[in-house]
């Protein structure tokens, strides 16, 4: 019984390490931006390490990703949802943009629905309608009164890649559970390649137009930070495979939220945020809408 519990604990513990690495990921970002590597650099230069970790662990593991090109879907969600989130917590308000991302039940709700067949129960369109409210309520102007209120209106592109950075994860999240019968280690590193891929692919794209400057000269002063996240972000993933194979999903997804628990105190403790009222009403809308979806039974097809 004892021993039951210490793993369980531990498990529990590898899901907050890999909440807490995601929760505080903006303030490296940050750092590396203010020298000079764009976060969208960024990201594909830490990916590009884990792969290169990943391959010397499981050098088998690119041949597999090339024999299942369904794969290829999770690489473009997991991408998407790194080069967007990590962007997007570079430049914007920290906690608006985590929760914005955290309107994955609305999208996970109807990606279910298209790639798994799974029934709308009352429950999922609950969870719908909490996030949507919630979302509303974050994004209104502040001082302005609901009836002159555009919400969706003064979004910036911190916001919109907050939703869309959400969006990928959600299928990401889907993709996965689709492809459980994968091997582990094809999976991740299809993941951690679809990091590398869509951000530097973006960079290279926007960078052509002016969006994004090229990386400095390597230097120590970033490369060290870049090396560092990229071994934080490695163990964070471990860390959430260990605890995930070991809990309950809805243990799992209700430990997991206090992502936005570490995005929060940081922010107000490290950066300047403040914490409105309706920052907090809806968060909490957002919060609940999540948590409902660790208590829905498996919905039936």
């Amino acid at each position: 019984m004892g021993r039951h519990l210490s793993l369980e604990s531990v498990a529990v513990a590898g899901l907050l390490l890999n909440a807490f690495v995601w929760g505080v990921s903006w303030w490296p970002l940050r750092h590396l931006h203010a020298l000079g590597v764009h976060p969208l650099w960024a990201t594909a230069l830490v990916y590009a390490l884990t792969v290169a970790v990943i391959v010397a662990r499981w050098p088998h593991a690119p041949g597999q990703l090339l024999r299942m090109p369904v794969l290829w879907v999770l690489a473009l969600g997991a991408g998407t949802t790194n080069a967007a989130f990590n962007w997007a917590v570079s430049i914007g308000d920290v906690v608006r943009v985590v929760l914005l991302f955290y309107l994955m039940p609305l999208w996970a709700v109807l990606l279910a629905r298209l790639l798994l067949h799974e029934r709308l129960t009352r429950l999922a369109l609950l969870r719908m309608l909490l996030a949507l409210a919630g979302a509303v309520i974050v994004l209104k102007p502040e001082g302005r009164p609901w009836a002159e209120a555009n919400p969706f209106a003064s979004m910036g592109l911190p916001e919109v890649l907050g939703i869309v950075g959400g969006f990928a994860f959600a299928l990401n999240n889907v993709m996965l559970k689709r492809e459980a019968a994968r091997p582990a280690e094809a999976r991740a590193f299809a993941m951690f390649v679809g990091g590398v891929l869509v951000a530097g692919g973006l960079a290279l794209l926007i960078g052509a137009a002016g969006g994004v400057p090229r990386p400095p000269a390597p230097t120590a002063a970033w490369l060290l930070p870049a090396v560092g996240l990229a071994f934080a972000f490695l163990a964070a993933n471990l860390a959430l495979q260990y605890g995930a194979a070991r809990l309950r999903a809805n243990v799992t997804a209700v430990v997991m939220l206090t992502e936005i628990v570490f995005a929060t105190v940081s922010a107000v403790l490290l950066g300047d945020q403040l914490l409105t009222p309706a920052m907090l009403a809806g968060g909490a809308l957002i919060l609940a809408a999540a948590a409902l979806s660790a208590w829905e039974p498996a919905p039936a097809h």
